[in-house]
């Protein structure tokens, strides 16, 4: 990594990670007048629900998804961002239930304010995500840009009978969440130089933890719905499979996980502009005990980069499938909620 006079990556960039995320709101005024996909029978999931990924049906076997995701630095480790970049975009292949096998670079870049062999690490970093996920980086798309951009297109496949969408929760189903909360506090703590010792090892850990899961749990018959965790928070996207599933969701928040520092850096202040945005574009959706604190609220709206999974399963399966889950590598894996027959709508007990 370059010192002296080379600038560092967050400075380079108004926002980061996940964060950038339009508003949810914002979204949705954009999208409105969209045309509609539904004259494509192959196409099994496109734009009209906010999945995590497009599904185009090859035959009764065979489905193939495709997303991209990129956004600017939130770190200043060109490798640890470009790792975190390509570890969050590979996710909503599997957050669908399927199989990543092939990745396309997605690159903006300040030339004039980088040197190239910053931008050579986080290409770096990428790849070697990529590697671990058994995919080749087979491509892509660079610009001059003013500010630092990096992400991935990919293509996955899996069976049509076993896509995994945020609408397919059942009133009944218990929720699984995959990894902590935090990272946007982290990510606002380490603006301010104020990330406590320790902590920035964790949230490389968490962010850069493919959630290859998702995979191995959609031919289970009892997972119902899944999606990942990301720049609309916890209530974001929890709220998104309540509307696409036409039902009500109540996550209790003492049981939701936890990076090591959140709770602390978020009654210190440290929350980013994405997590007001958040409350702004959808708290009317949401119902919040009269005792929940503010730096509660903020933690449960807070962005997520390469966030974790949540999961609508059978009752009957969720201790099981949770023990699982934990074997696999996810040792904050925590059972938060449930779903139950009622309006759209989020509620926090």
């Amino acid at each position: 990594m370059l010192i002296g006079s080379t600038p560092r990556l967050t400075e380079l960039a108004h926002g980061g990670g996940c964060g950038c995320k339009l508003a949810p709101s914002v979204l949705q005024s954009l999208l409105a007048d969209q045309p509609a996909t539904a004259p494509f029978s192959q196409l099994l999931v496109g734009a009209e629900t906010a999945d995590d990924a497009a599904v185009w049906q090859v035959d009764e076997n065979l489905a193939v998804m495709a997303t991209t995701d990129f956004f600017m630095p939130m770190v200043d480790d060109p490798r640890d961002f470009g790792r975190i970049a390509a570890t969050n975009a590979i996710s909503d292949i599997y957050a669908m239930g399927g199989k990543p096998i092939m990745a396309l670079a997605i690159l903006g870049m300040p030339l004039g304010k980088l040197e190239p062999a910053v931008v050579r690490e986080i290409l770096q970093g990428g790849a070697s995500i990529c590697a671990e996920a058994g995919i080749p980086v087979a491509g892509g798309h660079s610009i001059d840009a003013p500010e630092p951009i990096y992400g991935l297109a990919v293509i996955g496949l899996g069976r049509p009978d076993q896509v995994r969408r945020n609408t397919g929760a059942r009133p009944g189903d218990a929720l699984i969440l995959t990894k902590g909360i935090g990272v946007g506090l982290y990510s606002a703590a380490i603006k301010k130089g104020a990330l406590p010792e320790g902590a920035y090892a964790e949230m490389i850990g968490s962010t850069t933890l493919l959630n290859r899961i998702g995979g191995e749990l959609a031919p289970e018959a009892a997972v119902h719905g899944i999606t990942d965790v990301t720049g609309f928070g916890l209530l974001g996207h929890s709220l998104e499979m309540a509307r696409g599933s036409g039902l009500s969701i109540t996550l209790r928040r003492e049981a939701v996980p936890l990076l090591r520092h959140a709770e602390s850096l978020a009654q210190q202040g440290h929350v980013t502009g994405a997590s007001h945005r958040n409350w702004a574009s959808y708290g009317a959706d949401i119902s919040l005990p009269a005792d929940c604190p503010d730096w509660q609220r903020h933690v449960l709206t807070d962005p997520q980069t390469s966030g974790g999974l949540l999961v609508a399963c059978a009752p009957e399966a969720a201790e099981g499938l949770l023990a699982r889950i934990r074997e696999a590598g996810y040792p904050l894996a925590a059972r938060i909620g449930e779903a139950t027959a009622g309006e759209a709508r989020v509620f926090v007990a």
